[in-house]
């Protein structure tokens, strides 16, 4: 059986959060790893579950939505953004996908339309409403240039990780080590393969050593 889709839910309505949850809740290829009512709150539970996809807001005190999505696609590439909002503008829609959001949607969708949206989404197959076409999706992906110093992009988490994996220690091992699941190490892990462009943790490995991440002491 298939791991259950992880979800964290985003938005400042508390009780659109619990009816979301209750949802989510009663059918068992989902599991919810948390709630946030900020986009501060958001970013920091996603560096802690790593989730397969957020659910996110954008009108928000604080940081809001777009900003939030930022910096959520930083923390974890392999994370998928759902905008789930009232907003359909394009002041709203243009900066919520360019910052890195796979699907947009309105509050007014079925549930049953939203549970299939983020399985989509845990496969990484967008879901838009229907007032936003697919070619803006495409130009602005089409746009999305990312060219550092790829170490730079790694969080300290990952970088604690990747030296591990260049230890020739196994994803239940890294787990013991750091006292996580294996499936958050997997979520790094893979985050990590996206950050650097490489294939396998093997290519990780080797990439370490030449890159003086780790060294023969």
């Amino acid at each position: 059986m298939n791991n259950p889709i992880t979800v964290l839910l985003v938005d400042d309505h508390e009780v659109v959060r619990q009816g979301v949850r209750a949802f989510f809740e009663a059918h068992p290829e989902f599991t919810v790893v948390g709630e946030a009512g900020s986009g501060v709150e958001a970013v920091k539970l996603t560096e802690a579950h790593i989730p397969d996809v957020v659910l996110m807001d954008l009108i928000m005190p604080g940081m809001d939505g777009v900003e939030a999505t930022r910096l959520v696609k930083n923390i974890s590439p392999r994370t998928q953004i759902v905008v789930l909002t009232s907003f359909h503008e394009d002041e709203h829609i243009f900066p919520a996908l360019q910052a890195g959001a796979l699907s947009y949607l309105l509050k007014d969708v079925k549930m049953e339309e939203l549970a299939e949206a983020v399985k989509r989404a845990a496969r990484g197959e967008p879901s838009l409403h229907p007032r936003v076409a697919s070619r803006v999706l495409q130009e602005l992906r089409g746009t999305r240039r990312d060219e550092f110093n790829p170490l730079t992009d790694l969080t300290k988490r990952e970088m604690e990780i990747l030296k591990l994996i260049a230890k020739g220690l196994s994803n239940g091992e890294i787990a013991g080590k750091l006292v996580i699941s294996e499936h958050t190490v997997k979520g790094h892990v893979s985050n990590i393969l996206s950050k650097l462009h490489l294939a396998d943790r093997t290519q990780a490995a080797v990439y370490a050593w030449q890159k003086g991440v780790i060294r023969r002491d």
